[in-house]
């Protein structure tokens, strides 16, 4: 199985989402969440586009790459699972590397906040990185889906239907866990 960017994001976010999502059940395309994100991408650099070239690699899609300094932009909405976005981008980083493409670094955009966050591959992010795809093949590849993991984050998951369907509401103690 090819691992992709959406793969190593959603091991950080929730690996319940990971297994669902690997297994063609996508809830994306009616979250209002996705697409306000999807929003912000487009407009917030309208000119981008014209700029920067949109990537794939490995069946990861990089939506901003500036071929001529060697850096990929990725645009997020909000900064709630930033260890998502690194890992997700430091991914990228290294399948740029796999290619043969060395030296490349990465700009986490987050518009509305009016932050950035600049990353660069190391040793350790390699070894990281290694590491998450491994994981994510071994819980793709699980028997069972995993539990639901009652987070704060899955109120405004695409998957939180799906997850909580017959299940009591979430009360604001486990919600504040």
């Amino acid at each position: 199985m090819t691992i992709t960017g959406t793969h190593i994001a959603y091991l950080h976010t929730c690996k319940r989402k990971l297994w669902l999502f690997a297994r063609y059940i996508r809830m994306e395309h009616d979250s209002e969440t996705v697409h306000q994100g999807k929003l912000i991408g487009e407009h917030s650099y309208a000119r981008r586009s014209e700029k920067y070239t949109e990537l794939e690699v490995a069946g990861s899609k990089i939506d901003f790459y500036d071929v001529g300094n060697k850096v990929v932009h990725e645009v997020k909405k909000s900064n709630k699972v930033e260890r998502a976005h690194i890992a997700q981008v430091l991914f990228y980083l290294w399948l740029l590397e796999q290619e043969g493409i060395d030296g490349v670094t990465a700009r986490i955009e987050y518009p509305k906040l009016k932050e950035t966050r600049e990353l660069e591959m190391t040793a350790e992010s390699r070894q990281n990185v290694t590491s998450w795809v491994s994981e994510a093949r071994n819980v793709i590849q699980a028997e069972n889906c995993p539990p639901v993991i009652n987070k704060p984050i899955c109120r405004s998951c695409s998957y939180f239907e799906f997850c909580y369907a017959g299940e009591p509401e979430m009360d604001s103690e486990e919600s504040a866990s």
